[in-house]
């Protein structure tokens, strides 16, 4: 039995090594956990004792066949929580995350797999990230960053890498949603940032927020 802070630190490990693709320092783990490297110490020694986590010292911190397993089990239920807040309750983007944070640690496969038929088995949740399946498998797709595009070229917008409110709501602002069409209409060599089209509309976007949206070809 695992408690909630426990997971907690495990996907956190998840995200950063599926970011980094490396074992992951504890200087990063106490990052994203807003904590201290003793307390990361702390907590690394409990997960290692449970068999969740590797550690050596000056390498850094992996998951475990079981740790990842239930790293990935932990991002099933949060994202198909996402999809529910979004898809039935109306929540908006911006608005989900932090009460998906709180759900996913119900511990109830069989809610789960019922909240997933139930949606009609979805691959993506509202920010466009793949849900894992039953066997913990991801649906992926060819997608690239939108400020790899050349003017000229238009794209469906699949996914953001951002999931901050203050981000969201921008895009919500400027009306890059996802499956929206955008049009790259000019890029500026002198800072990157981006003229696009979304809608009849035209914008100036900056390069961070480019490089923070997924699109199509």
């Amino acid at each position: 039995m695992t408690t909630k802070a426990e997971e907690n630190y495990i996907k956190a490990i998840y995200k950063i090594a599926d970011r980094e693709r490396k074992a992951v320092a504890t200087n990063a783990i106490a990052s994203q956990m807003h904590t201290s490297a003793a307390s990361v110490s702390d907590m690394i020694k409990r997960l290692s004792e449970k068999k969740l986590v590797n550690y050596e010292k000056y390498r850094g911190v992996t998951l475990t066949e079981t740790g990842r397993a239930l790293a990935t089990n932990l991002v099933r239920k949060h994202r198909l929580w996402e999809a529910f807040l979004v898809d039935k309750l109306k929540f908006k983007w911006n608005e989900i995350h932090d009460i998906a944070e709180e759900l996913e640690h119900i511990d109830s496969n069989e809610l789960i797999n019922r909240l997933e038929e139930f949606l009609d088995f979805p691959r993506f949740d509202p920010h466009g990230d793949p849900i894992p399946s039953i066997e913990g498998k991801f649906t992926l797709r060819n997608q690239i960053i939108l400020a790899e595009l050349n003017a000229g070229i238009t794209a469906t917008v699949v996914g953001v890498r951002e999931h901050d409110d203050s981000f969201l709501t921008h895009l919500d602002d400027i009306g890059l949603s996802l499956s929206r069409k955008v049009a790259v209409l000019e890029k500026y060599d002198y800072d990157d940032s981006l003229m696009i089209e979304v809608e009849g509309m035209r914008r100036t976007i900056s390069s961070k927020v480019a490089s923070n949206i997924y699109v199509k070809l």
